[in-house]
């Protein structure tokens, strides 16, 4: 009877996450120390190889010992998608359970991380080539803003969270209400309702919008100080293309645009510090859309990283996902 009780019982998992520069790296390693985690990374750039500076990807001495999955995993050149990060997070989820450790998955992709948490399938409907091509070259003729404004007349609560510049998404959105009639969003707010898929519990940092736009500010120059431009050359050089998955990242697109004359430097790089706070704008209304979720708001806390940190492992006590 008990081996059966325990046969049904979900498993448990912790979300961290948060808009962009918010500081949930930090937080992670020392919540993972805490509870004897493991990190499941849920950032569509860290995935690739060579997008180091740009991705703000998570150093070895940074991890202090701590297991991290899902970074480094895939070429630039290969495409990277939500169905593809949820079967790689569930194959490296099977290995931390069986180790007895605790994944938190932290990163800053609301969407890939429902679709884990929830156990979302986004393989049902088979795709209709014909009109995605017919959608591809509409965006070549008339730009992504005409395919944007499309989606705005037939499903308005999609248009809202996926950008004007995001013809993937956008043409998903336009095949999927083509496919079924039925707008995408509709049919992700019936998948959120299914709740949660494991023992969870999520967790949003979050600052003052003054604070968090300046730590944006400061990481761009930091990135750049880096080598962030060298690093786009040397993608650029490697055969690398604006049409490419992994050059949609922040930092990469601007940058390239720059090697192919359209801006200056400065002009590029005042534009990766906008759309980097206009990115973190559009975060934090995905995670207020989102349920039961837990927010860890630094000035509530005097930016007290133990403080925040008590209150998580309380949450996670209260949420039987820890016990005393």
């Amino acid at each position: 009877m008990e081996q059966e009780k325990k046969k049904h019982q979900k498993r448990p998992m912790i979300v961290l996450t948060g808009p962009t520069a918010v500081g949930k790296t930090k937080l992670s390693i020392a919540l993972a120390k805490t509870v004897n985690g493991e990190i499941l990374s849920a950032d569509s750039m860290q995935v690739y190889r060579h997008m180091d500076i740009g991705s703000a990807k998570i150093t070895t001495e940074e991890m202090q010992g701590i297991p991290h999955h899902m970074i480094d995993i895939l070429d630039p050149r290969e495409p990277f998608n939500v169905v593809v990060f949820k079967q790689r997070c569930e194959e490296c989820l099977e290995d931390i359970y069986e180790r007895g450790h605790i994944p938190i998955v932290a990163g800053g992709t609301g969407f890939y991380i429902q679709a884990l948490l929830r156990d979302i399938d986004f393989t049902e409907n088979e795709e209709n080539t014909e009109y995605r091509t017919y959608l591809e070259s509409l965006a070549k003729e008339k730009g992504s803003g005409y395919l944007h404004d499309l989606l705005a007349k037939t499903d308005p609560d999609s248009a809202e969270v996926i950008h004007s510049n995001n013809i993937k998404r956008t043409i998903r959105a336009l095949e999927f209400y083509h496919l079924t009639g039925e707008p995408i969003s509709k049919h992700n707010d019936k998948e959120k309702q299914k709740g949660s898929a494991y023992q969870s519990c999520y967790f949003v940092l979050n600052d003052e919008r003054d604070r968090l736009y300046q730590r944006i500010e400061q990481r761009v120059d930091e990135m750049m100080a880096q080598g962030l431009a060298e690093e786009v050359k040397s993608l650029k050089e490697m055969g690398c293309t604006r049409d490419m998955v992994s050059m949609q990242g922040l930092g990469y697109k601007e940058l390239l645009a720059w090697l192919e004359g359209e801006y200056t430097l400065e002009e590029a790089v005042a534009l990766i510090k906008l759309n980097t706070r206009h990115f973190a704008k559009r975060q934090l209304t995905w995670f207020r859309r989102e349920q039961d979720v837990i927010w860890v708001n630094k000035n509530d806390f005097g930016y007290d990283e133990e403080r925040m940190l008590t209150f998580m492992i309380d949450k996670l006590v209260q949420k039987k996902i820890l016990s005393i």
